[in-house]
């Protein structure tokens, strides 16, 4: 029986891991699956003191005829903190390992090589055009996915809801303001005023004085006039106290709110893409 070796990249170790599980859930044994990374291939493991750039030890790994370029992928993968895997299967069985690689997102070797400019596109042309040529697989190939390999399949469809939750922030919604300030008011007030006034009284005398009675001499009378006028003074006195207190209440408000929900529709077809109807 014919055996081919194929070889996958894998930028983040947990998408090579998921594809190992899945070749191995696929029917492939663990003996023809090898794994390299950095510890691996670093000095005192299964190779030593080769870098992973080097280009003879892929070589040797998966044989003379790997292009040169590939060597220097799968190296610079393995210096990024990459996964290398390579399964070795029947040819008839490389259909379906390759189908079970590519479920894994492995590196496009031949675009990587091209974008990183490790080498040019018109020799990875040709380089694909001479492999394709040279190695035709097999006719009869399985690529049907096995229940088992779709247990352990990483790729899933992560569904979410939202879920209400409802918290509380002060905020201000106005003031209550309390300014003192002075006004004037007119005001009257009666009150009664006492004035005092000389009134000049004159009678007659009908009994002639003695002669030496009289007195020659000039002489006046005066009398003091008086008037009380109105005095103000004012007094100020409290007659309030003004002082601002808070009181709160509660109240009960509902909040109307949606709420988002991811479904899951699962739909069947067939070969010809018909949904397929189950009674």
């Amino acid at each position: 029986m014919a055996f081919e070796t194929l070889v996958a990249a894998f930028d983040t170790k947990e998408h090579a891991t998921a594809a190992v599980n899945a070749l191995k859930a696929g029917g492939f044994h663990s003996d023809d699956i090898s794994i390299f990374d950095h510890s691996r291939l670093s000095v005192g493991k299964d190779v030593v003191g080769v870098a992973p750039k080097h280009a003879g030890l892929w070589q040797w790994l998966f044989g003379s005829d790997l292009n040169l370029y590939e060597a220097k992928v799968y190296g610079t993968t393995i210096d990024d903190g990459g996964t290398v895997v390579s399964v070795r299967v029947p040819r008839d069985q490389v259909a379906q390992a390759s189908g079970i690689l590519d479920l894994h997102y492995p590196i496009d070797i031949h675009d990587r090589a091209v974008t990183s400019g490790i080498a040019p596109a018109a020799h990875v042309e040709a380089a694909v055009k001479e492999i394709a040529a040279t190695a035709p697989l097999a006719k009869v190939q399985s690529v049907a996915v096995t229940p088992k390999l779709a247990q352990v399949h990483s790729d899933t469809l992560r569904l979410a809801e939202e879920q209400l939750q409802v918290g509380k922030k002060l905020v201000e919604t106005g003031r209550t303001r309390v300014r003192r300030f002075t006004t004037e008011r007119d005001v009257a007030q009666d009150v009664t005023l006492h004035e005092e006034h000389a009134e000049v009284l004159r009678k007659a005398i009908s009994q002639p004085a003695e002669l030496k009675d009289i007195d020659w001499a000039d002489s006046e009378l005066e009398a003091v006039e008086t008037k009380e006028q109105a005095l103000v003074s004012k007094t100020a006195r409290v007659v309030e106290e003004v002082s601002l207190k808070k009181k709160g209440d509660d109240h009960v408000e509902t909040i109307h709110e949606k709420l988002r929900r991811q479904e899951a529709e699962i739909q069947q077809v067939d070969a010809t893409g018909k949904p397929i109807r189950r009674a």
